[in-house]
């Protein structure tokens, strides 16, 4: 089974898994996290919407395990969300703090 990135999921004639955020899903946590509806730029909503690319990405791997490129994808995300929590831990704490809680990112 071959996976495509593409902006739905589901499976196409092939039989290949088609993995991303679509448009329902991302509404939904831009609406959740964002300050508005249209909000989709703020470090909160990046970081929610990586986290969900990053878990759908993780599934895949358990059952994909020598899908080298999708691993390195996994960890360039994983590092790019770091980095996005650095920042907004030094620019706003409580966002941080919030954000972290309801993502449950942290033990």
């Amino acid at each position: 089974m071959r996976t495509t990135f593409v902006y739905c999921d589901e499976q196409d004639k092939e039989g290949n898994i088609k993995m991303t955020i679509n448009l329902k899903n991302k509404q939904e946590i831009i609406s959740k996290f964002g300050k508005d509806s249209k909000d989709s730029g703020s470090i909160e909503v990046q970081v929610a919407m990586l986290s969900k690319k990053i878990a759908e990405l993780t599934e895949h791997l358990k059952i994909n395990a020598k899908d080298f490129q999708a691993k390195r994808g996994l960890l360039m995300m994983v590092g790019k969300r770091k980095r996005m929590l650095v920042y907004l831990r030094k620019n706003n704490l409580e966002g941080y703090r919030k954000l972290v809680k309801d993502l449950n990112l942290r033990g």
